[in-house]
C-alpha cells in the first residue's frame, strides 16, 4: 500500500491539493492525478464489506467465550476495533484474567491513536465533526484514506469505509451471537482466526522498509515464544517491546558508523597536518638560502667597490 506522506497545499481548487507553487501543476500533481469519486466509493465499499462480514466471526468467538449477547453486542458498537476485540475474547476464553485481557485489547487498540494523528491532517475535519469521525479511526478506514491523492477523495474513502464497516460489523456480530448455539463447537471451525488474518493482509503491503519487516517478524517471535508460558494477553503486551529494541540497535550501528566516520577524517587531518608542517619547513629552508644568498652577494659587492678604490689611490 503506497501511503502519501504530506498533502501538498491547496491552490484554490475546491477539493483537490496539487503540489507546486501556485498557478501551475507540480511533479506530484502529475504523478497522482486526481481519483473519479465513484472509483473510491468502490474501493471502501470492497473494504468495508469483506472486513464487516467478519463480524459474524467475532459474535460466534464472543459468544463461545461465555459472553451474553448484551456484552458481545456492546463491545461491536462501543469498541469496534476488530483485533482488540478478538484479543480480549480470546484471553478470555483461555482463562485470562480479565484486566490483564483487558490491557492486552487496549494497548493492541492504541494503534488507532497514531493512526488519528495522521488522519487528522489528510481530512481536516470540522470540529464538530471529530468526536464521531474518531471512532472509524481502524485500520481499514486508514488504508483506504492514505494512498488517495487529494482531500475529497480522502474524506470520501474514510466516510464509506467507515459507515459501511460498522454497520457490517454491528450487524453481524448480533448475527454471529445468536447462531453460536447451532453452530455447536466454535472452536472447530477456526473463526476466531478471521480478523486477524484479515489484519494481517492489510498490514502485509505497508511493511516496505527493512525496519519494519524487522520490528514485525521480532514481534512475531516474541508473541509465539512468551505465548506457552505467560498468561493470556500478556505476550501480546510484550511483543511492543520489538519497537524499541529495533531502535536501540539502528541508534547503536549509527553511532558505530559516525565514530569510525569520525576516526577516519581525524586521521586524514594528522596526515594533512604533518604535510603542512613539512611544507611550512622547506619555505623557511628557502627562506633562510636566499637570505644567505643576498648576503653574500652584498659582500662580493662591497669588495669590488673596495678593489676599485684602492686601483683608483694607486694611480
Amino acid at each position: 500500500m503506497a501511503e502519501q506522506t504530506t498533502f501538498p497545499e491547496s491552490t484554490g481548487t475546491p477539493g483537490a491539493l496539487p503540489a507546486g507553487p501556485p498557478g501551475g501543476p507540480g511533479p506530484a500533481a502529475e504523478e497522482r492525478p486526481d481519483k473519479p469519486d465513484a472509483a473510491v466509493v468502490r474501493d471502501a465499499l470492497g473494504v468495508g464489506v469483506a472486513v464487516g462480514l467478519s463480524g459474524f466471526a467475532f459474535g460466534v468467538t464472543s459468544a463461545g467465550s461465555g459472553l451474553s449477547l448484551l456484552q458481545t453486542c456492546v463491545l461491536s458498537l462501543l469498541v469496534f476495533t476488530g483485533a482488540s476485540q478478538f484479543a480480549l475474547v480470546g484471553a478470555l476464553a483461555a482463562g485470562g484474567n480479565p484486566y490483564t485481557a483487558a490491557a492486552g485489547a487496549f494497548f493492541l487498540g492504541i494503534r488507532n491513536a497514531f493512526y488519528g494523528l495522521r488522519l487528522s491532517q489528510l481530512l481536516d475535519l470540522p470540529r464538530a465533526v471529530r468526536p464521531f469521525a474518531a471512532h472509524w479511526v481502524i485500520d481499514e478506514s486508514t488504508a483506504v484514506t492514505l494512498p488517495q491523492p487529494t482531500r475529497r477523495a480522502a474524506r470520501i474513502g474514510f466516510t464509506v469505509t467507515g459507515l459501511t464497516l460498522y454497520v457490517l460489523w454491528n450487524l453481524t456480530t448480533l448475527v454471529g451471537a445468536l447462531g453460536a448455539e447451532a453452530l455447536g463447537d466454535t472452536d472447530a471451525w477456526g473463526l476466531d482466526a478471521a480478523s486477524p488474518a484479515v489484519f494481517l493482509a492489510l498490514l502485509a503491503p505497508m511493511l516496505r522498509s527493512t525496519v519494519e519487516r524487522v520490528t514485525a517478524a521480532l514481534a512475531v517471535v516474541l508473541a509465539l515464544t512468551l505465548l506457552p508460558v505467560l498468561p493470556a494477553g500478556v505476550p501480546v503486551l510484550l511483543s511492543a517491546l520489538a519497537a524499541p529494541v529495533v531502535l536501540f540497535l539502528m541508534g547503536r550501528a549509527k553511532g558505530s558508523s559516525a565514530r569510525a566516520g569520525a576516526g577516519g577524517d581525524q586521521g586524514r587531518g594528522d596526515s594533512g597536518g604533518h604535510g603542512n608542517r613539512e611544507s611550512r619547513r622547506a619555505d623557511d629552508d628557502r627562506e633562510d638560502y636566499g637570505a644567505d644568498e643576498d648576503r653574500r652577494t652584498d659582500e662580493d659587492r662591497g669588495n669590488v667597490a673596495e678593489r676599485k678604490k684602492r686601483g683608483e689611490r694607486s694611480v
